[in-house]
């Protein structure tokens, strides 16, 4: 038996988008009335079988009827303006989420922060620089790492987060953890969102231990652990797999409304993974919630550039969240604040004409 995928596409940006929606030609992304679109790719699945085709929104009426029921009810999720579940975050604008590695050992910037007065120096230039939310980890998540105890995991964060809440309480607190006990630390002293890179598989107990809290939660997908994850990852149809993962989730585990969807580019995907998903990411509006995407000095963005590589990677890193931010993503995880902020607010001016 199929099963049916929604992609939204085609999209239209600023007055334009405002316009078209306003004389029923298109559709807003999300609620967002500067984004709209007016086709849809339909994609099935059947066992290993995948079709593809593109219809105009108004054509829903002449497909079959399971796949009307579907591909209806995608729609009203995709076009529905996501509620603003965390601190001081408008999710219908585009929200820099900045990273605060309390590791020796984390792939791009491991030691750089991670003691005293470097770390809050640094979480301050970087609320300054534009981030609405900042992503404390003390362990390293990086291709080949290995898992550290958990009072070593703390001893790395405690100090940072009892004083972060006390200096910004208007900026949420993300914690970078798989481990139940960090986890419940961590909203001891205020945080207002759970990134977990495992999907809440590595501590079996961890959604049961914080159930009562109702803390929002990141929905993130890799293939097996940081230490094996990039050793052959393979695929059915990496953008449908991870699709049924984030819905399986949702469904049978979560069962939260306070959720962000990020399929972790670089977690258990090759070069082509990456690109499929970025390239597609629009798919995953169709389950209804927030996005968000890291792709910041990630090691595709040398793969792609070659010779160009830089150390920071900024050039790639921007080119991929501007991409994603036309179509829709509504939170970038990167480590280059103020680059990024920069990169967004000049393509925001020129997408919208204004």
């Amino acid at each position: 038996m199929a099963k049916y995928y929604t992609r939204a596409c085609n999209f239209y940006y600023g007055k334009l988008a405002y316009l078209l929606i306003k004389k029923k030609k298109a559709l807003p992304l999300c609620g967002n009335k500067h984004i709209a679109f007016d086709n849809l790719e339909i994609l099935s699945r059947n066992k290993k079988r995948i079709k593809k085709r593109f219809i105009h929104f108004k054509k829903i009426g002449k497909l079959k009827s399971k796949e009307k029921i579907k591909v209806k009810k995608d729609l009203k999720k995709i076009t529905s303006k996501r509620k603003n579940f965390i601190l001081n975050l408008d999710f219908s604008c585009p929200n820099i989420m900045g990273i605060l590695n309390m590791t020796p050992d984390s792939f791009s910037d491991g030691g750089k922060y991670n003691k005293g007065s470097k770390s809050s120096n640094h979480i301050a230039k970087m609320i300054k620089d534009g981030a609405s939310i900042i992503d404390i980890g003390g362990e390293s998540t990086r291709p080949g790492s290995k898992i550290i105890n958990q009072n070593i995991e703390w001893k790395r964060l405690k100090n940072i987060l009892k004083k972060f809440k006390k200096k910004y309480k208007k900026i949420s607190l993300s914690i970078d953890t798989r481990k139940s006990e960090i986890m419940l630390k961590g909203i001891k002293y205020g945080a207002d969102l759970i990134n977990d890179v495992s999907g809440f598989n590595f501590d079996k107990e961890a959604l049961a231990k914080i159930k009562k809290y109702k803390i929002a939660k990141v929905l993130h997908h890799m293939q097996g652990t940081p230490n094996t994850m990039q050793l052959n990852p393979k695929y059915e149809n990496v953008l449908l797999d991870i699709y049924d993962f984030f819905e399986n989730n949702i469904q049978n585990k979560l069962k939260d409304d306070k959720i962000i969807l990020d399929p972790g580019i670089g977690f258990g995907k090759t070069l082509k993974h990456n690109l499929t998903l970025i390239s597609n990411i629009s798919l995953f509006h169709s389950l209804g919630f927030p996005i968000l995407i890291g792709t910041s000095r990630k090691r595709f963005i040398n793969q792609i550039s070659g010779l160009y590589d830089s150390k920071e990677r900024i050039g790639g890193t921007l080119a991929s969240v501007l991409f994603l931010l036309s179509q829709g993503v509504q939170i970038f995880r990167v480590h280059n604040v103020r680059e990024v902020k920069q990169g967004i607010l000049v393509f925001e001016k020129i997408l919208n004409g204004k």
